[in-house]
């Protein structure tokens, strides 16, 4: 305990310290950058997360690979080696499936006669974890946009599935889970103080990871209805579902980036409405957002049985998502493009 504490304030002084220096710096000046920052940051959140996270899972030699390599597609991305968002989708795909049939990864049920016929179908059952997967970990990076909003998000839904009992030893050890928790809290307040950013490489993990932990007590706590976890997940895996088709609507690239998420919409309403600097725009935003998604992941952890409520759930969600995206993005027309 006394060498991660250790560890955990080599984290703040290395940051601030990086900070100082201006090394690994985040900033470029694309479009979808200049909204909720303009200033240069660290992209080392990724870096002080992958250490732990492979110790932690030091004893299984299998996972370990993937963890790494989930990291380093996102590092290169970071460092500008890996520009191709074609090719960095490519690796994902490739490195998610290899994961999926090594582990054997697949939902058992999704308590529809219809589709658990197809899910019984080995190959079919492997496509839609990739599948779910892949929407995680891009939809963690889309979300990123935000000070804090990820590391807090998955913050909340980590402690709700252990304060449920619905992690065991297999998926993260009792003596470690508190310590990941720790790990997360001090990357969210550096994150929100602007000294680091997460950066593609702290995002793939973090999505990695969750959508790990998220299939693991599927398949340990069949009682628990599978749609549970996606209210849980619900928010980043829509977010990136709802980009993809609002990009395929406009005929853009699915793989571009753009400043029309929600989280940006929300930020550029805050700043307008409330004239506060880029900062606290920023981290109010983040704020709002997450503070309904906690109302979400606290609500559907009532009834996680009920596959009826949170069905319901879900779709109240979607449906208050859809409805506050395009006001606010009336708003943006009206205030922004208009006035261009």
């Amino acid at each position: 305990m006394i060498y991660y504490t250790i560890y955990l304030l080599l984290i703040v002084f290395v940051s601030i310290f990086l900070k100082k220096k201006e090394l690994f710096l985040n900033y470029s000046g694309d479009d979808h950058q200049s909204f909720s920052n303009v200033g240069n940051i660290p992209l080392t959140g990724g870096i002080f997360l992958v250490l732990p996270i492979v110790f932690f899972y030091s004893n299984n030699l299998f996972l370990v690979p993937f963890l790494i390599a989930t990291f380093l597609i996102g590092f290169f991305s970071d460092r500008k080696i890996l520009v191709s968002a074609k090719i960095r989708f490519f690796f994902q795909i490739f490195l998610i499936i290899l994961f999926v049939i090594i582990f054997d990864l697949k939902i058992l049920s999704s308590r529809i006669d219809l589709f658990d016929i197809m899910l019984s179908n080995k190959f079919f059952a492997y496509f839609f974890s990739s599948f779910c997967l892949l929407i995680l970990i891009n939809g963690s990076n889309f979300i990123d946009g935000l000070n804090g909003l990820l590391i807090s998000y998955s913050l909340i839904v980590i402690y709700k599935l252990g304060n449920l009992g619905l992690i065991n030893d297999q998926i993260i050890f009792d003596q470690y889970f508190y310590l990941i928790l720790s790990l997360f809290v001090v990357l969210l307040l550096l994150n929100i103080s602007n000294i680091l950013m997460m950066g593609d490489s702290g995002a793939y993990l973090i999505g990695f990871f969750l959508g790990f932990v998220i299939i693991n007590s599927h398949v340990s706590n069949v009682g628990v209805s599978p749609y549970f976890y996606i209210s849980l997940i619900w928010y980043p895996c829509f977010e990136n579902l709802f980009s993809i088709l609002r990009k395929l609507s406009r005929k853009f690239s699915p793989l571009s980036p753009d400043s029309k998420h929600l989280h940006q919409l929300v930020f550029f309403f805050i700043k307008k409405k409330l004239g506060l600097s880029i900062i606290f725009s920023n981290n109010l935003s983040s704020a709002i957002i997450i503070f309904f998604n906690f109302l979400i992941i606290h609500i559907c952890s009532l009834n996680p049985s009920s596959t009826v409520f949170q069905l319901k759930l879900i779709i109240c969600s979607v449906i208050f998502y859809i409805s506050g995206y395009f006001l606010l993005k009336r708003f943006y027309k009206l205030n922004f493009i208009v006035k261009k």
